[in-house]
């Protein structure tokens, strides 16, 4: 339907990572899409994907997040009215073959989420709490009346109810009809200036124990569990830094977080701090991608310089090596022929033995010139190692 959300998407710097960690605690499985997207499924039912966040969006400041889709019956539609209201469209739209045309905007204050139609017979959640699918949808922004008018004049998405989080800043929910969806908050305090976002809160048995299991698997309580009329939430984020929330519905009790106005100001409250928390730490989890980015390439560079060095030293010691004194050699031989031979009596050669003799220089000399070719081709092999 129109409207509802229906697909949930993580951006995380460690895939892998990410998959062995969600599933403790939600009961998700894991599906290939591609080579670079893989989707999470709910008693084998896909419900959401997660891919790799790239060098290039790490650079624009986009940390490890969770963005939700909203469905639409038609996306371009959708997209053009939503930059005639003043969106950025970010991605798309674009045909992803076997599952459904998207597209993914940024809507006036600077929230992030997409649209997406199906043609694989998918259907958005209605608003009643099922365990391993997400059950609420909160938006921080700078400016929650315009933000709600914005989604309004997109989705059809109704104020159901408002609760006060002190000092006039008040706590918007919206959704369909009875069917609430989330909520909407404006950053105030310590959370001005900061990027509005969307937290999604996934529904679970137990928002204790899952708690447990997340945060021995490596999670961040960014603020500890907190029984509400209806349920339980507590907000976490994951080892690499991406927030969430989790959210458990008491037996017989409706899945809306309710607008009781003596729990209204304390989980208001809750929710600012920790939304505060997961900017933080989610800028932290940047920071550090970005430091061990720029201490592996440098320590990659010393590796390079210093075998390039030990090459040169290399090349160096074998230009330097001494070529074996054959020619010394050659000449002690030849002091001793010629000693040898200023012992021996001369003759006057007779008129065969000169022809003979001639005939032996002939011979001496042809085989002299391999050698003496020899010679120069080391010669000029030893001049060029000197010179490298």
């Amino acid at each position: 339907m129109h409207g509802q959300f229906i697909w949930y998407e993580l951006t995380t710097p460690d895939v892998d990572a990410a998959k062995k960690f969600y599933p403790r605690f939600t009961g998700w499985g894991t599906q290939p899409f591609d080579n670079d997207y893989t989707m999470w499924t709910t008693d084998g039912v896909p419900i959401g994907g997660l891919f790799q966040l790239s060098d290039e969006m790490r650079q624009q400041g986009v940390p490890p997040n969770w963005m939700p889709y909203v469905e639409s019956n038609d996306v371009d539609n959708t997209v053009a009215k939503a930059t005639s209201l003043g969106a950025q469209l970010l991605h798309g739209p674009e045909d992803i073959p076997g599952a459904g045309r998207i597209a993914v905007l940024q809507d006036p204050q600077g929230a992030a989420f997409g649209v997406y139609k199906s043609t694989s017979g998918m259907s958005g959640w209605d608003g009643t709490a099922s365990v391993g699918r997400f059950s609420w949808h909160e938006l921080m922004t700078t400016d929650r009346v315009a933000a709600f008018e914005f989604y309004r004049a997109l989705f059809g998405w109704e104020k159901n109810g408002e609760m006060d989080m002190g000092g006039g800043e008040m706590y918007s929910m919206y959704g369909h009809g009875q069917n609430m969806y989330g909520g909407m908050f404006n950053a105030t305090g310590d959370m001005a200036g900061m990027r509005p976002f969307w937290l999604v809160y996934i529904n679970v048995k137990d928002v204790g124990k899952a708690v447990a299991a997340a945060t021995k698997a490596g999670g961040a309580v960014h603020r500890p569990q907190m029984d509400i009329p209806g349920g339980s939430i507590a907000i976490l984020g994951d080892p690499q830094g991406a927030g969430f929330a989790l959210h458990h519905v008491s037996a017989q009790a409706p899945a809306a977080l309710p607008a009781a106005k003596p729990t209204a100001k304390k989980v208001a409250k809750a929710l600012k701090g920790a939304a505060n928390s997961l900017v933080r730490a989610a800028k932290k989890v940047t920071r550090k991608v970005a430091t061990a980015t720029k201490k592996a390439e440098k320590k990659v560079a010393k590796k390079v310089a210093k075998t390039a060095k030990s090459a040169t030293k290399h090349t160096a010691k074998v230009a330097t090596k001494k070529t074996p004194k054959k020619p010394a050699r050659a000449a002690t031989r030849s002091k001793t022929t010629a000693r040898t031979a200023s012992k021996t009596p001369t003759k006057r050669p007779s008129k065969t033995a000169s022809k003979n003799a001639s005939k032996s220089r002939s011979k001496s000399a042809s085989k002299a010139r391999p050698n003496a070719r020899k010679k120069t081709k080391t010669a000029r092999k030893s001049g060029a190692t000197r010179r490298r």
